[in-house]
């Protein structure tokens, strides 16, 4: 025979625990068995500290623009669990933030500068919704991070992203909402629940190609800006 062996991964999107611990058995069947337990604990406490940090931005003493590449990155660990752990022990705290709290939401922005774009114009990026998934769910072993991960709100119902997402805008205190869709994503198809449920100034952008941030985006940050310095 030929080709690749293939692993299928099936998300139970109801939630259920004891299914995603059997997936997540058969992948690292698959995979080659669990070879060091302890990596686990590693992977814990490089999240809770990624938690730490992200907290210390909500509370304006991290810029957006500087943690973003930092939790983003935690999608994989970076490829590398020791080079993760020596940027979350280098990171370098930001001075004095100023900006109108805003959330980020969907998925993050396929524009590099797009942070850097958003932040020069006033806005602090308190929230970034997925990446704050990739550093939210962990476990200490195995179990734990099936009955974690079988939480993960993009996979879950509408309902369920939604009451997270009052919880944490809530606690951020945004004072608006910025969600991005990349297209062509079924995401988009959201967008009218979302801003029926949020109780914050929504601004909708979509994105297509690797870019710098088109300067009609840049032109519909500008003005969302302006909306919300005048409330």
């Amino acid at each position: 025979s030929s080709g690749y062996p293939v692993a299928y991964f099936f998300y139970p999107f109801d939630g259920n625990k004891k299914e995603m611990e059997m997936e997540i058995k058969k992948l690292s069947a698959f995979l080659g068995g669990e070879g060091d337990g302890g990596v686990y604990e590693k992977i814990y406490e490089l999240k809770k500290k990624a938690m730490i940090l992200d907290e210390e931005r909500w509370k304006g003493e991290i810029w957006g623009k500087d943690l973003f590449p930092l939790i983003v990155s935690f999608s994989d660990l970076g490829g590398s669990i020791d080079e993760m752990q020596k940027k979350i022990e280098e990171f370098d705290y930001s001075n004095s933030v100023e900006g109108i709290p805003i959330a980020l939401i969907g998925v993050p922005p396929i524009y590099a500068d797009f942070h850097h774009i958003a932040e020069s114009i006033g806005f602090h990026i308190v929230f970034d919704e997925l990446p704050y998934e990739f550093i939210r769910l962990r476990g200490r072993d195995e179990e734990e991070v099936a009955h974690n991960y079988a939480n993960y709100s993009f996979a879950r119902d509408i309902k369920y992203r939604i009451n997270l997402l009052k919880k944490e805008l809530k606690r951020r205190n945004v004072k608006g909402v910025i969600h991005y869709t990349q297209f062509p994503c079924h995401h988009i198809l959201e967008d009218e629940i979302l801003r029926k449920e949020l109780p914050y100034p929504m601004l909708t952008l979509q994105g297509d190609l690797p870019q710098k941030t088109p300067e009609q985006i840049v032109l519909r940050l500008e003005a969302f800006h302006e909306m919300l310095e005048e409330k």
